[in-house]
């Protein structure tokens, strides 16, 4: 499997919705499994609500902050953030060039934590 960046950002922004008036900000590149790909780019303010899986952020370009069960991170790219399964969070403070690849996985509520390292 093969995802392109500029096939993803030509997809960016969808079909408006109620969430997304002015379209969908997110476009998904493949998925294999329980996994999936895809691209998110917000446009103003992040309307995200929690996810029923697992999931990667990679940061792609842009800077801002991230809250993560009420934690405030500060992001550049190349950073990347875990947030488990059902857990509030959203983008805050991002530069109008704020883009990041997210990477969803496992099973609805997340996987049970085998190690208490690397948090």
């Amino acid at each position: 499997m093969k995802a392109s960046l500029a096939d993803l950002l030509a997809r960016i922004p969808g079909s408006p919705t109620a969430k997304w008036p002015e379209g969908d900000r997110y476009a998904e590149a493949f998925s294999h499994g329980t996994m999936t790909l895809g691209y998110y780019a917000p446009a103003g303010h992040d309307p995200q609500t929690p996810h029923t899986r697992d999931e990667i952020y990679i940061v792609h370009a842009g800077v801002g902050e991230i809250v993560i069960a009420g934690v405030r991170h500060s992001f550049k790219p190349g950073d990347a953030f875990f947030v488990g399964a059902r857990i509030e969070h959203r983008f805050d403070n991002f530069s109008t060039d704020f883009t990041a690849w997210v990477v969803f996985w496992g099973p609805v509520g997340g996987e049970a934590a085998t190690s208490p390292h690397h948090q």
